[in-house]
């Protein structure tokens, strides 16, 4: 895997990942202006078929750090095993990255979260049915990982010093795609989530496996279901993805700034 973020950017020494949810495409476009390499153009890079995600890897020095940009993942909901959706977080761990940054678009649960903020994820519930750590031991990392602390509180208080107003949260994982009924919301709200969504958790536990420090920041792009009258839509979460992108930029560079 090594090898083929290597082949396609031309280096070595990559130090952090970043992973783009829906709609932020454009952020990727301002943090790094490089020549995308679309996932297809990458050996066994799954591809995303899925709107709002571009499917690409922008690479260079962000704040003289060297960083690469996922533009897209892809998701179990697709069709693609839990070691399709965290593949690229896997190989850009295995480049180098010591830390990964997963963003994505979700839905809140907790109402005095503001559509369009971003908020950091300060633990996750899997309820996705599945764990990408499932079968044969590879050795790369613990049998039995702890999750303790699968967000890193370090990280979060670096977030919080670029972006004092940042909300937090629990955020539950789930397979999709079908958005969750007001029933489950309600379920979900119970158990402690404050944001739900259909991606990160897997990637998550695959990055702490391997060894590195993760961010988690959601953008919450609607009410979760039930909580407003207005029926939900793929094309709102990007629209407010889109919308968010500025101030996410902001954050994101602070953060990697802090890491130089």
């Amino acid at each position: 895997m090594n090898a083929a973020i290597e082949k396609a950017t031309g280096r070595i020494g990559w130090r952090i990942a970043i992973v783009l949810g829906s709609g932020l495409n454009d952020v990727a476009r301002s943090l790094l202006p490089a020549e995308p390499i679309s996932f297809s153009d990458i050996e066994d890079m799954p591809t995303s078929g899925v709107e709002g995600h571009e499917g690409a890897l922008y690479a260079g020095d962000l704040a003289d750090v060297p960083a690469l940009i996922f533009a897209g993942r892809v998701h179990l909901y697709e069709g693609h095993p839990p070691a399709a959706v965290t593949h690229a977080v896997r190989s850009a761990v295995e480049a180098g990255c010591e830390t990964v940054i997963l963003t994505n678009a979700a839905g809140a649960i907790n109402e005095g979260l503001k559509v369009g903020a971003p908020c950091l994820i300060s633990d996750h519930i899997n309820l996705t049915g599945s764990n990408p750590l499932s079968g044969p031991h590879d050795g790369a990392g613990p049998r039995f990982l702890d999750l303790t602390e699968v967000y890193d509180s370090g990280l979060r208080t670096a977030a919080r010093s670029v972006d004092p107003d940042l909300s937090e949260g629990v955020y539950a994982g789930l397979s999709g795609p079908t958005y969750e009924t007001p029933a489950e919301v309600r379920m979900l709200r119970t158990l402690g989530a404050d944001l739900v969504g259909m991606s990160t958790v897997h990637e998550a536990i695959v990055a702490r496996y391997l060894g590195a420090r993760v961010l988690g920041i959601s953008v919450p792009t609607n009410p979760a279901a039930g909580i407003s009258a207005a029926p939900l839509s793929h094309e709102e979460v990007a629209r407010a993805g889109r919308e968010a992108g500025t101030r996410l930029e902001a954050i994101l560079r602070g953060v990697v700034e802090g890491l130089g």
